[in-house]
């Protein structure tokens, strides 16, 4: 069990770019072999998914929604026991509730990025994230 914990929201200006990092609590606790999200909740609206990055295979899925796609990059560092999420060129619309969530990864993968979202089952507070224009 890992207790995600999210930091590096705050306030931006559109067009700036943002880095959210994830790591766990206490810090002894390691993120390897699991897999690791970021989500977002905007207010009003519900949480949806926006990077995923998995430890087999160093795979990352990455959301393919319009308002996101090309924007928005995930990486791990191990040693740091750190997941990133790589924010560029934000929007108001991106202004939201971001967070982190892990579980220990599924060896038969996982079929899209809903099937991520409902395996993962610890999650994070949440960082906030808002965006002026």
């Amino acid at each position: 069990q890992v207790y995600p914990v999210e930091s590096g929201g705050g306030l931006a200006q559109a067009g700036d770019s943002l880095t959210l990092s994830c790591t766990t609590s206490p810090r002894t606790r390691t993120l390897t072999t699991y897999a690791v999200g970021w989500f977002r909740q905007a207010p009003g609206k519900e949480r949806e998914f926006v990077a995923a990055t998995l430890w087999h295979g160093a795979n990352s899925w990455l959301s393919q929604v319009d308002s996101m796609r090309g924007r928005f990059f995930i990486t791990r560092d191990n040693a740091k026991n750190t997941v990133y999420l790589q924010m560029n060129d934000l929007k108001s619309e991106d202004t939201a509730v971001y967070y982190c969530a892990a579980d220990e990864e599924r060896q038969s993968g996982y079929s899209d990025s809903h099937d991520i979202q409902s395996a993962m089952r610890y999650w994070g507070k949440g960082t906030l994230v808002t965006v002026s224009s």
